[in-house]
């Protein structure tokens, strides 16, 4: 055989790498939905909050009850996403997140009133949900028809939050402007991003909605199992539960640490843009893990690093120790979050998926509305640092719990 041939063989490598590359790509502008969920809509807040809470004379704890509002809004959206998701395709919901999103990211550039913020903190949080869970499944779902490369794709979904987090970091410090509420500026131009992002991202929906009907119009039922009840992964929730208070309060105050700490504003930039590009690669170093570890032992050694990372900058304030704390945080956080939707996928029938990542979501939701709020008033009255290691100390106890989590079938 010629070695012409032998390249365009069914299972060449140059064969294999052409029908794989489509569907990574995919994966890709999927992941610009998470992009938006959380590298906008949640953490670019961490960004603004130094600027809003001198200019609105907020505390800690006010600056981080955006979060809880956000979180609050979250899981209000995971818990009706089920519901709405026999009414609506999970293409169409994913979409109209992204959409409303978007007008709500704008919506908070119009307004200097707390309360005013705190509600549309809340709808966001909604929105939100309805992105992050309806990519979750449209991910599971595109992972399906490349089980090789399953691991990869989860992690480049919810990986894509990075992208939001590069883009923000780029975005705010020029858009705060030098005068009164100028950071709402900054809310303008993160609205415009989500736009951008929201167009590439419908379109991947749809391209794998339309792939999804089309396999299961022809396939047989096959699969009517009962899934496994909620207590046989009891243990697994907790341990993510608790990942969603720790690593939240990292994410919400290690700027306003960096800040105090009196580390320049390009050094924070540079921090936030290394934590964004960590956050982007980690899709392809843990997809082997993602792929073999089918109980919570990803999900604890996950949870373990992030209790490191989120350690070190509360003991030692160098800019070199920051920078070594968001590149371990960003190359591990959302991955955390990519191995209960590959949980899910392992251990349950693909009928309740969306439930599944729903039942993940709302402890994840619980875990935020917390997390702002008890590490924000631990802040307030013991200083940053001190928040950050009780942070560090609940993502410890949440990969001991995870750990104990077993595979609920065989593989």
């Amino acid at each position: 055989m010629s070695s012409r041939s032998a390249d365009t063989a069914p299972h060449s490598p140059t064969t294999i790498a052409a029908q794989r590359l489509p569907t990574l790509l995919l994966a890709a502008a999927l992941s610009l939905g998470s992009a938006i969920a959380l590298g906008f809509a949640r953490f670019a807040y961490a960004l603004l909050l130094p600027s809003m809470k001198l200019d609105l004379g907020w505390s800690f704890a006010q600056a981080g009850a955006m979060n809880t509002a956000n979180a609050l809004g979250y899981l209000l959206g995971a818990l009706v996403f089920p519901r709405l998701a026999r009414r609506w395709s999970v293409g169409a919901l994913f979409a109209g997140g992204c959409v409303l999103t978007t007008l709500l990211m704008g919506s908070s550039g119009l307004t200097a009133g707390t309360h005013a913020l705190l509600t549309l903190r809340v709808i966001t949080g909604a929105s939100s949900a309805a992105i992050f869970v309806g990519g979750g499944v449209l991910a599971a779902r595109l992972a399906s028809a490349r089980p090789r490369d399953a691991g990869l794709i989860l992690g480049l979904y919810y990986g894509g939050t990075g992208w939001g987090i590069v883009a923000s970091s780029m975005l705010v410090p020029v858009t705060i402007l030098d005068v009164a509420h100028g950071w709402q500026f900054a809310w303008f131009a993160l609205a415009a991003a989500c736009a951008l992002f929201t167009s590439v991202a419908i379109g991947a929906s749809r391209r794998i909605e339309r792939a999804h009907l089309s396999a299961t119009s022809t396939a047989h039922v096959s699969d009517v199992a009962n899934p496994p009840r909620w207590p046989r992964f009891a243990t697994a929730l907790a341990g993510y539960g608790l990942f969603g208070v720790g690593y939240i309060g990292y994410m919400t105050f290690i700027v306003a640490l960096l800040r105090n700490a009196g580390m320049s504003a390009a050094v924070v930039t540079g921090f936030y843009l290394l934590l964004g590009a960590a956050t982007v690669v980690s899709a392809r170093i843990w997809s082997t893990l993602l792929d073999r570890m089918r109980g919570g032992q990803a999900l604890a050694v996950l949870n373990a690093l992030l209790a490191i990372a989120t350690l070190l900058p509360a003991l030692f304030t160098q800019p070199w120790v920051a920078f070594v704390s968001g590149t371990l945080f960003g190359a591990t956080f959302l991955s955390a979050v990519a191995s209960t939707t590959a949980f899910v996928r392992h251990n349950l029938p693909a009928s309740h998926w969306a439930k599944g990542i729903s039942a993940f979501t709302i402890v994840f939701a619980f875990g935020q509305i917390v997390g702002p709020v008890v590490i924000g008033w631990v802040s307030d009255g013991a200083g940053l640092a001190r928040g950050l290691v009780y942070s560090a100390l609940l993502l410890a106890a949440g990969a001991v719990l995870a750990a104990f989590q077993k595979a609920l079938r065989a593989a």
